[in-house]
């Protein structure tokens, strides 16, 4: 549902804040930009009420930072009231572009670094907002979930350690497992999925793709990922296939056991384009391995969606790959940091999610449900359908 569908009714019980935290500003900007926008051109009766001071304003970023001593401790500064206030804190654990000086040496920020100012600023705001309420795309720890050895559950830690500091709900974007939830049972916990986004762009990066079962198939790179490959596979009424990986357990390599094989489980795809959908892409090795088995079984094309970009090991790997033909085009999402070398990558475009994230924070804070705005399904069948 779009924002200009919705008729709110409801004047919001408490005054909207935003703060973005450091390597969040320009997401929080567009956000920003659409409530504006939104606010401001809507015809809502009780926007100019007494009764509803605060509703326009000419921005709804809190200014908020977290200075850091030289000997690398810092503390959360909000600069402005947030008495009352249903307060959104957005979080990118995964930008480490951002530095701070520690004793004359720069350190890059870690995503510890930035769940530690993610607390300071919860902390600044000392219980006065009436709600917090806490956007973090990529789920900090969020593969650390589950425990099949002597091993910390960090990523339920974490979850438990936010709602004791008074956070109502978190929001969260694909999370590698949303089990996790299981942690903070009576807890808010929405866990989206920008399925709508991906088929936009793709189908905006490449007109020529089909979007039915004749000419294209949706490819799930392991078990972990079936899921939102079913569901996207089923929404546009395609096949879908799976690979699983083939381990060697006799051995541990860098933490993990190395894999084997990649081993494939559906129909044929000779002259079907894959789409290949997951929740991040790391080092990208397990991404283009996939991609190679889908080409060598005869796929026409590879499309690479994945909500997170971190391309850990550099691009060098992709550039390889997409001059070997074996990948067609990559997007991910904006929700976390892109450099710009990645930017500039022909082979590479970026699905903006702001648009997505200022439409349920505005809506939250209207106390108005999201659960249409969760289920994806309408909006792709009609877009797909006018395509």
């Amino acid at each position: 549902m779009r924002r200009s569908d919705r008729n709110f009714t409801k004047i919001p019980d408490g005054k909207l804040g935003i703060i973005a935290l450091e390597g969040c500003e320009t997401l929080g900007k567009e956000i920003d930009n659409y409530i504006i926008k939104w606010r401001t051109e809507s015809e809502t009766p009780f926007k100019h009420s007494a009764n509803c001071d605060g509703y326009l304003r000419d921005t709804y970023l809190i200014d908020a930072e977290c200075p850091r001593f030289g000997s690398g401790e810092a503390k959360g500064l909000i600069h402005e009231s947030v008495r009352g206030m249903d307060l959104y804190i957005i979080v990118d654990v995964l930008n480490y572009s951002i530095t701070y000086s520690l004793c004359g040496h720069q350190n890059h920020m870690s995503p510890d670094d930035h769940y530690s100012d993610l607390k300071r600023i919860i902390s600044a705001a000392a219980a006065k907002a009436r709600s917090v309420n806490v956007i973090m795309p990529f789920l900090y720890e969020g593969r650390q979930h589950k425990r099949s050895t002597r091993e910390s559950l960090d990523c339920a830690s974490m979850l438990q350690e936010l709602v004791n500091l008074g956070v109502d709900n978190i929001i969260t974007f694909d999370a590698h497992d949303p089990r996790v939830q299981n942690a903070v049972p009576i807890s808010g916990f929405d866990n989206v999925k920008p399925t709508y986004q991906f088929v936009k762009s793709l189908a905006e990066q490449c007109d020529d793709v089909k979007f039915d079962n004749e000419h294209m198939m949706v490819i799930s790179p392991d078990e972990g990922a079936m899921q939102r490959a079913i569901y996207l596979a089923n929404v546009i009424g395609v096949d879908v296939g799976m690979f699983y990986k083939r381990r060697d357990y006799s051995k541990v390599v860098s933490g993990r056991n190395p894999i084997v094989a990649h081993e494939f489980l559906g129909d044929s795809l000779d002259g079907k384009d894959a789409i290949v959908i997951d929740d991040m892409i790391s080092s990208g090795e397990s991404m283009i391995d996939v991609a190679k088995e889908l080409k060598r079984r005869n796929a026409r094309r590879v499309f690479c969606l994945s909500t997170f970009g971190l391309f850990t090991n550099g691009l060098e790997v992709f550039d390889k790959a997409i001059e070997d033909g074996i990948i067609e085009k990559i997007i991910t999402t904006n929700l976390t940091y892109q450099t710009p070398e990645l930017l500039s990558r022909d082979w590479y475009a970026s699905s903006n999610v702001s648009k997505y994230v200022a439409l349920l924070i505005d809506t939250l804070n209207h106390g108005t449900s999201i659960s249409s705005l969760l289920n994806p399904t309408d909006r792709i069948k009609e877009y797909l359908n006018h395509k």
